[in-house]
């Protein structure tokens, strides 16, 4: 009997997890439930997954594109992390242009959602951005077929590829 109590108690997280999941109506309110801002992601998502045992966060877009807070965002097809309160660690799929150069963002953080600050892990440096950046989902434009955003990974395009190819 205490052994099917202690069971059921160590369900009771999972449940609710799933219980969440099935009336999450969009991803955006799932950031939010996970203490990020529903802004990080643009508009067109198309579905999304989370595996309750591992945290991975799956999110399909209708296509690849681009979006701009303070600096040009280029978002793949799939964008993947381990959600966890105040944070999408393990990026995959997310990267932003500084410098003339493609940087995969690797780590998004809240760490203390009263300063109003998100910090973004982009390999050679910790951005930091006002949370009001990101406060609503931003219109997301298509890239163009078969340009790449080079140093990403696999599926990632973009457009300076093109245009230094045009420059040289």
């Amino acid at each position: 009997m205490a052994s099917q109590a202690l069971l059921l108690l160590g369900l009771l997280p999972l449940v609710h997890l799933f219980l969440f999941l099935a009336s999450a109506a969009s991803v955006q309110d799932l950031l939010r439930a996970h203490g990020l801002p529903p802004g990080l992601l643009p508009r067109s998502v198309e579905s999304f997954s989370l595996d309750p045992a591992s945290g991975l966060l799956e999110v399909r877009l209708d296509y690849p594109c681009y979006a701009r807070f303070d600096s040009l965002v280029f978002f793949d097809r799939v964008v993947r992390g381990n959600l966890s309160y105040g944070g999408l660690h393990g990026v995959v799929g997310v990267a932003q242009e500084e410098l003339f150069l493609w940087l995969p963002v690797r780590e998004i953080v809240v760490a203390d959602p009263s300063s109003g600050v998100i910090f973004f892990d982009i390999g050679v440096a910790h951005k930091q951005l006002s949370l009001s950046l990101f406060e609503y989902p931003p219109q997301c434009q298509p890239g163009t077929e078969g340009e790449l955003v080079p140093g990403i990974g696999e599926g990632f395009r973009g457009r300076h590829e093109k245009g230094l190819e045009e420059e040289r």
